[in-house]
C-alpha cells in the first residue's frame, strides 16, 4: 500500500508543463484520517437521516450537493490543500452512507428508529436490499475502472495529476465509499455477526492486504484500492458500534457526540497535515527558486 506513495517534488507533463501534486502522500497518519473520516461519515450520515429524521433521501440531497461544493472547490485548487482533500472524502463518506441506505432500505419497521413511523422526509427506502445494492455498486466501480484504464491514465494516487485523473478518482471514490457502506451494514445487521465482530473481520482482510504487500508479485496500486475501499465498512461498522443501543451490541454513545470527538480527531490530524504541507512547500522553493527541475530526474506524466 505504501506503493501508492506521493512524489516529493513537482511533476512534469509531456508538453514540459508542470503541474502541482493535488493528492497526499499515503502514509500511516493517511490511513489513520481515512477511517477516522469513514467513520465520521456514517455516524454523521446517521445523525442527519435517523436522529435528526430528516430522511435518507432528503439527508442524500443535500449531502451530495455539499459533495459536489467541495469537488469543485478541489478541482479548481492548484495544489495539495489538506483541508480541502479531507473535505472531499467526508463529503463522499457521509454522503455514501444515506446513499447506500437509501438505495437498500425499505419503510418497514425493522430500519425505524424507536418511536419513528417513517424514514424521514421525501421518498422512502428502495428496499433493493444489501446483496443486491453491492452488486449494482460494484458494477458501476468496475466500468469506473475500466473507463480509467482505456484513458492509459494511472491508478495511482502519487502520480494523479491530471483534471480527468482527478475526477475518475474521485468517482471511484463516491462508489467506493457507498459500496463500503453497503458492505458493513451487511456484516453488522444482516450476517450476524454484529458491530464488533464485524469490524474484526474486515480489520482481519485489511491485515492481509497488509501482508501482502510484501509480496512483490501483487501491484501495491491494486492493495491500495483493496485497502481503500475496505475501510470504508470498517469504518460503518465502528460507527454503528459506537452509536447503536447496548441491546442490539453497540456503545450507545449517540450520534452527536461520536461525530464530534470524530469530527476534532479528523481536524486535529488534517491541521498536522497542513502545517508539514506548508514545510514541505517552503523546502521546495528553497530547493528550486526559479522552478522545477527540466532533466531526466523529472517525473515524466500526461499531459491534462
Amino acid at each position: 500500500m505504501a506503493g501508492a506513495e506521493a512524489i516529493a517534488g513537482p511533476l512534469t507533463t509531456g508538453s514540459g508543463r508542470y503541474a502541482m501534486k493535488k493528492l497526499p502522500a499515503v502514509t500511516l497518519a493517511f490511513w489513520i484520517m481515512k477511517v477516522a473520516a469513514t467513520t465520521l461519515g456514517e455516524t454523521a450520515g446517521d445523525l442527519f437521516a435517523q436522529t435528526l429524521k430528516i430522511g435518507y433521501f432528503m439527508t442524500t440531497v443535500a449531502l451530495f450537493a455539499i459533495f459536489v461544493a467541495t469537488l469543485a472547490i478541489q478541482l479548481r485548487s492548484r495544489r495539495y490543500n489538506p483541508f480541502c482533500y479531507w473535505a472531499v472524502i467526508l463529503s463522499t463518506s457521509t454522503a455514501g452512507t444515506t446513499m447506500s441506505d437509501f438505495m437498500n432500505r425499505d419503510a418497514s419497521a425493522r430500519y425505524l428508529a424507536k418511536g419513528a413511523d417513517s424514514l424521514g422526509l421525501g421518498p422512502q427506502g428502495l428496499g433493493l436490499g444489501y446483496p443486491t445494492g453491492a452488486a449494482i455498486l460494484i458494477s458501476i466501480l468496475v466500468a469506473i475502472f475500466v473507463v480509467w484504464k482505456l484513458t492509459r491514465l494511472t491508478f495511482s494516487i502519487g502520480h494523479i495529476n491530471t483534471f480527468r485523473g482527478e475526477c475518475l478518482f474521485w468517482a471511484a471514490i463516491l462508489v467506493s465509499n457507498t459500496l463500503g457502506t453497503s458492505m458493513g451494514d451487511f456484516l453488522s445487521d444482516s450476517s450476524g455477526l454484529g458491530y464488533a465482530a464485524g469490524a474484526l473481520v474486515i480489520a482481519a482482510a485489511l491485515g492481509v492486504l497488509l501482508a501482502l504487500r510484501y509480496l512483490p508479485q501483487v501491484p501495491n496500486v491494486l492493495l491500495f484500492w483493496l485497502a481503500f475501499v475496505l475501510t470504508r465498512p470498517l469504518g460503518a461498522t465502528v460507527g454503528d458500534l459506537l452509536t447503536k443501543p447496548v441491546a442490539k451490541g453497540g456503545l450507545q454513545l449517540g450520534t452527536a457526540g461520536s461525530s464530534a470527538a470524530l469530527l476534532a480527531l479528523l481536524l486535529g490530524f488534517v491541521g498536522y497535515a497542513s502545517l508539514r504541507q506548508e514545510r514541505t512547500e517552503r523546502q521546495q522553493r528553497v530547493l528550486y527558486p526559479v522552478g522545477p527541475p527540466t532533466d531526466s530526474t523529472a517525473v515524466v506524466v500526461e499531459a491534462s
